[in-house]
């Protein structure tokens, strides 16, 4: 099932099918600036404005994308998936935290580290503007500096 009720997927560059709900493309969100490996089991998540702590310190907000066949380090989903509720990074995987009081920089750790080498995307979903609920859509788009290759 995939995680718009409509079944329609979210893709890795920021597109979407024209079946989803229009609120989600007029409500306002934050938006992925940058995602960027600090430490070995560390990315860096950057917005664009101040985010809702619940909803951006939820690690089941977060999908992590790689071009490995079967992922099994720091993300949850390969290049041919759709991202469901079902592979999103879960708790026992990982967690992330606020860095300072911006509200918009958050540090996600890993129990695993990243494969040197292996090309990941950061996809975070339903990430809400600071005090506002409600969103349901994607929070990356196409000036979105979501891709790292793993140190």
């Amino acid at each position: 099932m995939s995680i718009y009720n409509n079944s329609t997927m979210i893709y890795p560059n920021g597109m979407r099918n024209t079946t989803v709900d229009e609120r989600e493309m007029v409500m306002p969100h934050p938006v992925v600036v940058e995602a960027r490996q600090i430490a070995l089991n560390q990315i860096l998540v950057t917005y664009d404005q101040p985010a809702d702590l619940a909803s951006a310190t939820n690690i089941s907000n977060y999908w992590i994308r790689s071009n490995m066949p079967n992922p099994n380090d720091i993300a949850s989903v390969g290049m041919g998936e759709a991202l469901t509720r079902e592979n999103t990074i879960r708790a026992d995987k990982g967690m992330i935290a606020a860095i300072d009081n911006s509200k918009m920089r958050f540090v996600m750790s890993f129990n695993t580290n990243a494969t040197m080498g292996v090309l990941y995307i950061l996809l975070p979903c339903f990430v809400n503007l600071e005090e506002r609920s409600g969103y349901t859509g994607a929070n990356w788009g196409p000036f979105s500096r979501n891709m790292f290759i793993g140190l």
